[in-house]
């Protein structure tokens, strides 16, 4: 499994695991806990949540999935934007904590930017450290000119910003990229296969079956092609983790990429960051 390093020396799987969605049926709640424990043991120990998904229920899958093995895991959770103030954040994250069954977060991320000012933000998450609930923080869902004044308000120490990037969503190579590649600052890319809506694409068929993958594979595999990008798809069940793993060691060739750069190309110019 190929690695990022952070801004301070950690390194990651370059292929983690998403997990929004997870803890909303009932039903499906061993499923979810045995895929992510599956992909703990491929080595997809990254594993994000959030304190929204599920309102907390996607941390509580999580705390089952990872109990016993916390050292085992990097583990990523985010805040409500309207949490993120001097006052707010210290209970938000002791909640997301108590939830997953842990005392202290590898990553904590602002979920998207609210109305605290980014500076109140920052100072927030730096008392979170020196707290020892969190190892380091980022954010998730800053185009560039955010990033831009984050790093004006002291937020030099921001480890990520998670996006949503994929073949379809290709607007952040032109301007956010480059700026995140200059700071150091690797992308988390969340939903990469579009939540499913990319796996019926003809072209990303065609490369899926002439290499005798899937097309989700594929549409991973583009992803990982990008240095200092980190995938965090979501599997509810074991065998789709094992799909995704396979990804990590699917390296598509010069050709391969050209292909999908035809069928998937990138805006002709800046658009704002999307969301899902």
């Amino acid at each position: 499994m190929r690695t990022i390093r952070l801004l301070d020396g950690a390194t990651v799987p370059a292929l983690g695991q998403g997990s929004w969605m997870m803890g909303e049926r009932a039903d499906r709640r061993d499923d979810e806990v045995t895929a992510l424990r599956t992909g703990i043991d491929l080595g997809m120990t990254l594993i994000d949540t959030a304190e929204m998904y599920g309102e907390g229920e996607s941390e509580r899958v999580v705390g089952a999935a990872i109990a016993g093995r916390r050292d085992d895991v990097f583990l990523v959770s985010k805040a409500y934007p309207q949490n993120a103030s001097r006052t707010r954040l210290t209970r938000a994250c002791e909640a997301s904590l108590e939830r997953l069954g842990t005392d202290r977060l590898d990553l904590y991320l602002l979920h998207w930017r609210g109305s605290v000012p980014l500076r109140e933000t920052v100072e927030a998450m730096a008392a979170l450290v020196a707290a020892g609930k969190i190892m380091r923080w980022g954010v998730s869902n800053l185009d560039r000119d955010d990033m831009e004044e984050l790093v004006a308000a002291g937020g030099t120490d921001c480890a990520t910003d998670q996006i949503l990037y994929n073949l379809t969503r290709r607007g952040p190579e032109h301007d956010l990229l480059p700026w995140l590649a200059s700071h150091d600052i690797p992308v988390m890319a969340y939903s990469p296969v579009e939540q499913g809506r990319l796996l019926g694409r003809p072209a990303l068929a065609a490369v899926a079956a002439a290499r005798g993958v899937t097309a989700a594979q594929v549409a991973l595999a583009w992803l990982l092609a990008h240095e200092g990008v980190i995938a965090i798809p979501k599997a509810g069940r074991a065998e789709h983790v094992r799909d995704n793993r396979a990804a990590a060691d699917l390296a598509l060739t010069p050709e391969e990429l050209a292909k999908l750069d035809r069928a998937f190309p990138r805006p002709r110019a800046p658009v704002p960051l999307e969301m899902l």
